[in-house]
This record gives structure tokens, sequence and C-alpha cells, in this order.
């Protein structure tokens, strides 16, 4: 297949996706509110504002911050919603232990992760620190931080979330749920070991699949016992629709078995084709597993707290099935300038720029449904960091758009611009969103809320903080080294020398969000232990004076 033919039909294919786009609007299919995004609401939500245990004082305020306003409820509807709360607070007490068993050791695999992100990143710009211990040494190090990241901290905060949200979405109690907890033992059992494994100096060569392969057998057998009370879940639901949340979850509870299971395959990848397969395997688990799974979180949290359904749920729809359609060749843009054919990697920048279609397909949906209450940002943890988590989605995508291009990819390519570029997505949009979530379901796990408010404001501003100052030092120096890269007349070590003032920045980037990432850490255990003061009230940011009153007979307290 020639390079024209690749150009030719992606053109076909963009133009028939913009022409529907055009008709779906003249059919009026992104008019607000349509039933389906009604169905995670029980009768008479919308329109309510939802924050963990916000008292009514609390409750009020929030609701002065948004523009919707609650109806009235008869005698039926009122003992519609008193049924399915009664049925929605089975659910959270069915999944209450596995879901904290997860959110525990996502916190751990985070506070692991940070530590050696930190080392490994103060090592770029000070090699001779800590170089006594082999396992110390930058090349395992930073390979030990970037696994604990995407095996540790994410797949645990994920499924956590996914496993939390399933039965409410579904209405049904969580079924097997002894199966996900023993697979969570299992899963990181088998990351402990291929830590250890990396720690020593066994690996299988390749990023993201570091990990030897008789380890991830282990990852295997835990996934597919996580894996079982979600399909027994699905299966006992008693929803008729489901819900674009559950695309997402299922997608990426399909996708990511399949990326794993041929990524790993012993003996089967050899030279060119191996470094395709890997870079096949790196940018799509990102974009259909880490992505999904944080998608499905917004357009289920956003909407609950703000008590107003998403603007347009054919447009979700939309950018679930154009991520589906056009990210899984992205990674091959990372080949450009490889011994790869052409048409591969001009599909891969294709599909690439074709990435904005869901994004922006998202990113309107976003503002359109905050629309009018985005004062609630002020008071809401949850929402802070979930609708900045979506932002970021919205700038890494586009800049891994860019990036992609023949044009940009000469002068960022092997340089630490890239690295800002991965951070931006798997930090700023994906853990971001997972903050949020966990700030959200906590106290429903443990019927506890957060005791102090203030540590959940620390934690934010640290990480906004630290990762800013990050990613800002790391796309300028890798911006400035690829120049430097690309200048015949001076030498290699000049487009080294010139990184390191922008290293120092992301180590101290890099230390502050640690510092973050420490407070969320102790806030989280204090919870556990219910150390603190016991509140009343929710955890909010900022307490809103209330200005209006909601209706006494609705009792908020089963929420």
């Amino acid at each position: 297949m020639d390079t024209a033919t690749i150009l030719l039909s992606s053109f076909v294919l963009s133009i028939t996706g913009l022409f529907f786009f055009i008709w779906s609007l003249r059919k009026r299919l992104f008019d607000a509110n349509p039933a389906a995004a009604k169905v995670i609401f029980s009768p008479g939500e919308i329109g309510r504002v939802e924050e963990p245990a916000a008292d009514a004082a609390q409750r009020a305020g929030l609701q002065d911050a948004t523009t919707e306003r609650p109806a009235a409820l008869d005698a039926a509807q009122q003992a519609t919603l008193s049924q399915e709360l009664a049925e929605r607070i089975e659910a959270d007490k069915s999944t209450a232990f596995v879901a904290f068993v997860f959110l525990a050791c996502a916190v751990v695999w985070l506070i692991v992760a940070s530590s050696a992100g930190l080392i490994s990143s103060i090592k770029l710009h000070e090699p001779d620190w800590l170089v006594n211990q082999a396992w110390l040494t930058f090349g395992r190090i930073r390979t030990i931080h970037l696994n604990a990241v995407a095996y540790g901290w994410a797949p645990m905060a994920a499924l956590g979330i996914a496993i939390w949200m399933l039965p409410r979405l579904l209405k049904t109690p969580l079924i097997g749920g002894r199966f996900a907890v023993l697979g969570a033992m299992v899963w990181n059992a088998g990351l402990i070991a291929g830590l250890g494994c990396i720690a020593v100096g066994l690996n299988d060569g390749m990023e993201w699949l570091e990990i030897p392969w008789q380890v991830d057998i282990l990852l295997v057998i835990g996934g597919l016992l996580v894996a079982l009370p979600l399909v027994f879940t699905l299966q006992n639901r008693r929803v008729e629709h489901l819900y674009v949340s559950i695309w997402y979850m299922g997608a990426a509870l399909f996708w990511f078995p399949t990326l794993f299971l041929i990524g790993n395959i012993p003996g089967l990848h050899f030279g060119v084709e191996q470094a395709t397969m890997n870079w096949w395997f790196g940018h799509n688990v990102l974009g259909l597993f880490y992505t999904p799974m944080a998608l499905a979180s917004v357009y289920y949290f956003l909407p609950k707290i703000i008590g107003r359904p998403v603007q347009s749920y054919n447009l979700s729809l939309l950018g679930f099935w154009t991520l589906a359609f056009f990210y899984g060749q992205v990674g091959g843009h990372h080949l450009i300038g490889g011994p790869v054919p052409g048409w591969l990697i001009t599909l891969s920048i294709v599909q690439s720029v074709m990435m904005i279609i869901p994004v922006i397909s998202f990113s309107v949906n976003q503002h359109l449904t905050m629309r009018g209450s985005f004062k609630t940002l002020i008071y809401s943890p949850t929402l802070r960091f979930i609708v900045l988590g979506g932002m970021m989605y919205t700038v890494s995508s586009i800049q891994g758009s860019l990036e992609a291009l023949r044009s940009v990819n000469t002068i960022t390519h092997f340089t630490h611009y890239t690295v800002a570029h991965a951070h931006l997505g798997l930090y700023g949009f994906f853990s971001m969103v997972m903050f949020g979530a966990v700030y959200f379901v906590m106290p429903r796990v443990m019927a506890w809320e957060w005791p102090y408010p203030k540590l959940i404001a620390t934690h934010f501003w640290l990480v906004v903080a630290g990762f800013s100052i990050y990613v800002v030092s790391l796309t300028i120096g890798g911006w400035l080294q690829g120049l430097a890269m690309l200048d015949a007349t001076k030498p290699f070590m000049d487009s080294v020398n010139v990184t390191i003032p922008y290293l120092e920045g992301r180590s101290i980037g890099g230390a502050v969000m640690t510092l973050g990432h420490l407070v969320f850490a102790f806030h989280f255990v204090a919870m556990a232990l219910r150390y603190g003061p016991r509140r009343i009230g929710a955890a909010l940011l900022h307490t809103p004076a209330p200005v209006v009153s909601l209706p006494r007979e609705f009792s908020w307290k089963t929420n």
C-alpha cells in the first residue's frame, strides 16, 4: 500500500466524519439532556448538586453556585427516589472493601513511583549522586519509576474507581468481589517481583515492557481475576441502557489484556518488528486503557456533582468511537526516521492528527456541561481535579497531534520535550482525574469524611505548581535541545549542556509534586484510620454561603 492511498483513504474518512457531524447537528442530535444522559440520575436528582456528606447549609450554598434548580417531587417520585437510593447504598456497600484495597495499593505505588522518579530526575544533572548501589543507577531506577506508575499507581487507581462506579451505573451490587481482591494480591505480587527483577538487572529491554515475561504471567492471572466480578456484575445489570462511562470502561478492560498479551508473547517480535510493536503497545496503553478509564470517570462524576446531565450524549459517543477508530496506530510517529515502512509512518501521522476529533468532542462537551456551574470549582475538590484534568487532556492531545508532524518531530524527537508531553497526558490528565475521583469515592467507601479540607487544597496547589514547573521546564529545555542537535556546527555536548538548567527545574517540579503526593498519602491514611476530627459536613475547599433553600422533605443522608 503506497502513501498516496493511505492519505486518500484518511482524507475520505475525515470528510465522511465531517459530514456526519454536520448531519447530526441538523438532526438536533446534540440537544441538551437526551434521555440516555439521565440514566445516572435517580428521579429528582437532576438539578441538585452532590458532594459526599455535605450538610444542608453547604449544599444550599453549592446549589447557588450552579444555574440548575431542582424540581419539586410528588409522593410517587419521592418513593421511587427513596428505593433507588436504598439500592445505591447496597451497591456502595458491596464495593467498599474491594475499592479500598485497590485505592490503598494505588497510594502506596504512587509514593514508590514518585520517589524513584525524583531520584532518577536528580541524576540527570547530578550523575555522581547515589552511584554505589547498582539498582540506584539511572537506567534501573528510572525504569522502576516507569513500571511503578504504569502497573502500580495507574491501574490500581483506575480499577478501584471502576469497581466502585460499575455497580452504581448498573444499579446492582458487585458480584464476586473476592475474586477482585485476590486478583489485586496476585497483581501486586507480580509487580513487586517485576520491579525486583529490574532492580537486579533482569528485564526484557523494551520500554513499558521491561518486566520479564515469566513474571508477566502473574499480572495476567491477576488481571483475569479482577475482570471476573466486572463481567458477573455486567451480566446481572438492572438497567436497559449502558451509560457512556460503561462503554469506555468496558472497551479499556478489553483493549488492555489484548495489548499486554501481544506485547509480551516471547520469541514473536524481532528487530524492526519489535520496535514497531513496542511503540504500538507503549502508546496504545496510554490511549486505549488509561485515557478511556479517565474519560469514564469524568463522564460520571462531573454531571453527578453539578446535578446536570452531560450536555450532549451523542457527542460523548462520537468521542468514544473516534477514539477507538483513530488511536490504534498513533504510536508509529515515534519511529519517524527509523527503518520502518514509510506508509506506516504516514498512517500514524494521519491518525495522530485525526485524534483532534474525539478530543474536541470531549472538550466541547465538558465546557457546555459545566457552563453556568464553574463557580462550583471554588468549593468542590473533586471538580477542581477533574475539570483541570479534562483541560489537560485537550492540551496534551492537541500537542501530541502537532508533535506527530514531521516538521515538529524533527526537533522534538529524542529530546526531553517528549518526556514533558508524556507527563502532560499521564499525569496532567489521568492522575488529576484519579485524584478527583478518589476524593469523591473515599467518603462513600469509609462512611467517613476527609478530616482536613486544608490538606486537599494543599495537595491540589502543590501538584499543580510542581507539575507546571516540570512541564514548562522540559518543554523549553527539550525544544532547545532539539535545535542544538540539528545544528551541525555545534558539538553534541552543547545539546546536553543547554538542558542542565531545565533539568534542574524538572527536579524542583518533581520534588514539589512528590511533596503533594505525601500530603495526599498522609490524608488518605488518616481517613482510613479515622484519625482527626470527625466532620459533619463535606470537606469543601471553601464554605459557600447559602442563598437558596432546598425542599425539607428531601434527605441527602442516603445519597
